[in-house]
């Protein structure tokens, strides 16, 4: 597994597609439509370059993304960076999660974010598990702030402080 740098041209069509199968099928996602190419563009490629996407390959192969987006729109938090991952549906349980966010979290130390907080449905169990494996720690729970397939959701928050 090699994580690269993010090409629109080159990769864009596969990460869309990849995040619409979870906003269509699972509650990993809270949009409840599927989103425009625009849409996922403005999702991936963020303006201020210390918030960058990454692409997962496998043997040459799109395996998934992952990405630091920016926590709050506040000066004080530029040290704190969120971090998801989505993997393609059909590489699940191959180990690809695990090494992204560590990939992730020393890219973070290089940028010179602090700490790195994932927001995770509860019902995501399998990331949940991740994360905590990973070290993060549970640090909030939203209780019924989505709603989607006919269902109240929680999310929670997870944090790792990375330290200096």
């Amino acid at each position: 597994m090699q994580m690269v740098a993010f090409d629109e041209a080159r990769h864009l069509t596969k990460v869309h597609e990849i995040y619409n199968y979870y906003v269509a099928n699972t509650t990993i996602s809270f949009h409840t439509a599927e989103v425009t190419r625009d849409e996922m563009r403005a999702n991936v490629c963020h303006p201020n370059p210390r918030y960058k996407t990454y692409v997962i390959e496998v043997e040459g192969e799109m395996a998934g993304y992952a990405l630091f987006t920016q926590h709050k729109n506040k000066q004080a938090y530029d040290v704190t960076a969120e971090v998801t991952v989505y993997v393609a549906p059909e590489r699940m349980g191959n180990g690809i999660g695990p090494a992204a966010i560590m990939f992730l979290e020393a890219e973070a130390r290089t940028i010179g974010f602090h700490t790195l907080v994932a927001t995770i449905c509860t019902e995501n169990e399998r990331s949940i598990r991740l994360f905590e494996r990973l070290g993060y720690e549970k640090c909030a729970h939203f209780k019924e702030v989505g709603y989607k397939f006919g269902r109240r959701l929680d999310i929670a928050s997870y944090q790792k402080v990375l330290g200096e």
